[in-house]
């Protein structure tokens, strides 16, 4: 797979609480390069990274309920039409961990589907952290997210424990909806990794390091 193909289905990610703005727009920059699908950025800096993509193709992602999920459906529903506002044009949001370890499914459907009525016609990627899952609480995941109308079903925060695994990738694929992609995340930090997840069938991958290699080839 050519290293140009791979970087058009990267979301080219900064999401460090220490991130500064002439960091967000060093990544801008780079992604134009880099020919990235987007950026995903905090939502402090989504106006900002609409303003530095105009005229490129790169899109704005951010994130919602970012990263332990917890919020209050209400607040991630404000903090979705906030971004929307300011420019985002693809939307990563967490899951309630706690929701589904209660196995309060309906109450989880119920948020991803409030969400993506949100986004309308933008994307929504939903974020399940599988380190934190049983493969029984990632299979009902997939059906949730498959029934909720979302875009995307995404591996990982990147703040988890662990990241995108091969393993998970096999299982997601294999109890999710046509209608459902996957993004994977969380320390895909090389080409072979990305190519890895891409043979398996995700259609983005978020990471911070990809487009870095890439400028040292």
């Amino acid at each position: 797979m050519l290293l140009k193909d791979i970087l058009k289905m990267v979301d080219h990610t900064l999401l460090k609480p220490t991130a500064k703005e002439a960091d967000i727009i060093y990544l801008c920059e780079d992604a134009v390069w880099a020919s990235t699908f987007s950026v995903c950025v905090p939502p402090s800096y989504v106006s900002l990274c609409k303003k530095k993509l105009t005229g490129s193709n790169v899109k704005v992602c951010t994130v919602i309920g970012f990263p332990n999920g917890y919020n209050t459906v209400k607040s991630k529903m404000f903090e979705t039409e906030d971004a929307l506002d300011g420019g985002a044009d693809e939307i990563d949001m967490v899951i309630n961990l706690g929701i589904i370890k209660d196995r309060r499914y309906k109450e989880e459907f119920e948020e991803i589907s409030y969400i993506k009525k949100i986004c309308g016609n933008k994307i929504l990627k939903v974020i399940i952290e599988t380190c934190y899952l049983t493969n029984e609480e990632k299979i009902k995941m997939c059906e949730i997210i498959t029934d909720s109308g979302a875009d995307y079903i995404k591996t990982s925060t990147g703040f988890g424990v662990s990241g995108a695994k091969i393993e998970d990738v096999k299982l997601i694929k294999e109890h999710i909806g046509s209608n459902v992609k996957i993004k994977v995340a969380g320390g895909i930090s090389d080409f072979s990794s990305a190519e890895k997840f891409i043979n398996l069938g995700a259609a983005r991958i978020g990471s911070s390091k990809l487009v870095g290699l890439a400028k040292k080839l």
